[in-house]
């Protein structure tokens, strides 16, 4: 018998409310938040916007990774129930303590008023306690960044988050209240499975391997099969799409894809990384680049459960890992039964929603360059909100300048293409000439030739070549020989660019 073969049909267990529980003869798209209200009946999780933006139905997931409890924020109504097996979950009901007073967390809110009309206030509580969980056994309080990072995926229709950072703030002056990490890391070790999972319904089979070879045979198997990771956005293609997925293979559970390893040159990021620590990790070698971008991508929650590999397969032209990415000369590895196969990741986008995978192939790693002498990176995004919001334009600049004179340009876009997207013609201007205001006007020119922006509700074509434009000349200005950039001089040239047409700004 194959080893994909091999797979339990035993019921999806997790450790929930102090106990294990299965769960069988559901769909395997069946959402964490459906189950909870629906099923467990445990209804202080609310629904709000049913696609990950309004953190009112946060919940916290716990896992052992090297026999270690991780505990992080998630969005339950675009989490698929399956993927809890071997997983511990929270919810607000886990608050109320033995003796039934409430946590420091919920007293926090009450002192401080951080309540309005309730709705979202269970997602933010549980966000404020995955939030005191990371400063539980510390006397350092979360700083005003850790607070708003945390908070960052649950929106208040009431529009009183003041005293909910206020609760932010209290939450760690009140006696603490100790979490017994032993209890269930226990519990999820006494159903810690090493054989892959494999439930059906109705004739379709969520699939959860447990290796890097039953995950190859399986996509040799079923290539129309659908590769789940964060589900991030497959999750909208249930709750808002209304498809019919079929067989999934979920790759959540493949310890190999999980890695992160910095050698020769490379940060190697296995393709299940979480956004959160795959962007920490990268962050830790371009620490001023990537800081407000890290921050700046979706929400934390979102962070914890996405993948920085399913967004590099899902290749949308408007997320924002992709210039950056490409502006550094990342490579992707692919890997089928065949083995693996590595190119550039600016090779591997074809068109909208095209990619170079075949069908018997999932991404397995994301080899990001090492900082090299000479290149001047920066990354800048566009959007109508700080936090959370989808990019009008994304830009990512990757510079090798000697001398005065720029050696190779690497200019990378988001929101402007059907695809992530190099601008070669104002590269092509730019490469091997002087690192000169009047060059860097005629690459400005030449960038109208890299890109025909599409207009939509986030921004109109115009803006969005104007914008781009106006990003390689802050680019200049950020890195010119006499830089650093006096604010006033960006602060004057900003407001020339939000008054005048694309054509006088390049003036």
């Amino acid at each position: 018998m194959s080893e994909s073969n091999c797979a339990s049909q035993r019921s999806i267990q997790f450790y929930f409310r102090g106990e294990i529980r299965r769960a069988e003869g559901l769909p395997n798209t069946r959402t964490v938040l459906q189950h909870l209200r629906e099923d467990l009946h445990c209804t202080g999780t609310k629904e709000g916007c049913a696609e990950g933006d309004c953190g009112a139905c946060t919940v916290v997931v716990g896992e052992l990774r090297n026999d270690q409890l991780e505990l992080k924020t998630v969005n339950s109504c675009i989490q698929f129930l399956p993927t809890l097996d071997g997983r511990a979950l929270f919810t607000v009901e886990d608050l109320k303590q033995h003796d039934g007073c409430l946590h420091p967390v919920q007293q926090a809110m009450v002192e401080c008023h951080g309540s309005q009309c309730g709705f979202c206030t269970p997602g933010f509580v549980m966000s404020l306690w995955g939030l005191y969980l990371k400063h539980e056994k510390t006397e350092v309080e979360p700083s005003a960044r850790e607070i708003d990072d945390a908070l960052s995926g649950n929106l208040c229709r009431c529009t009183g988050y003041r005293p909910i950072i206020d609760a932010a703030r209290r939450m760690g002056e009140l006696p603490k209240v100790a979490f017994d990490r032993e209890q269930v890391s226990q519990a999820l070790r006494d159903i810690r499975r090493s054989e892959p999972l494999s439930v059906s319904y109705k004739g379709q089979t969520f699939h959860a391997p447990r290796t890097l070879a039953q995950l190859a045979k399986l996509r040799s198997d079923l290539p129309q099969a659908r590769i789940l990771s964060g589900s991030t956005d497959v999750g909208l293609w249930v709750t808002k799409h209304m498809r019919d997925l079929g067989d999934i293979i979920y790759i959540g559970q493949v310890e190999e894809l999980r890695h992160i390893a910095v050698a020769d040159g490379w940060i190697d990021i296995g393709a299940g990384v979480s956004l959160e620590q795959a962007y920490a990790a990268a962050h830790a070698h371009y620490p001023q680049e990537l800081s407000e971008l890290w921050q700046r991508f979706a929400s934390l929650p979102v962070r914890n459960a996405g993948t920085l590999g399913g967004n590099v397969a899902n290749g949308s032209p408007i997320g924002d890992s992709m210039p950056w990415l490409i502006a550094l000369g990342t490579h992707v590895v692919l890997h089928s039964v065949h083995g693996p196969r590595e190119m550039p990741l600016e090779d591997f986008y074809i068109a909208y929603q095209k990619s170079a995978l075949q069908a018997d192939e999932v991404v397995a790693t994301v080899r990001i360059p090492l900082p090299r002498a000479g290149v001047v990176f920066r990354t800048y995004k566009l959007s109508k909100r700080f936090d959370q919001d989808i990019s009008a334009v994304c830009a990512a600049f990757a510079f090798r300048l000697d001398k005065g004179q720029v050696a190779e340009a690497r200019i990378a876009f988001g929101g402007m293409a059907a695809t992530p997207k190099r601008a070669t013609q104002a590269e092509a201007v730019l490469n091997g000439q002087d690192w000169s205001e009047q060059n860097v006007r005629a690459a400005m020119q030449a960038m109208a030739q890299d890109y025909q922006p599409l207009s939509d509700m986030r921004a109109s074509s115009a803006y969005r070549l104007r914008t781009a434009q106006n990003l390689l000349y802050r680019y200049w200005l950020e890195t010119r020989a006499d830089a650093p950039l006096a604010a006033d001089s960006l602060r004057a040239f900003t407001i020339k660019a939000i008054k005048t047409s694309p054509e006088e700004s390049l003036r």
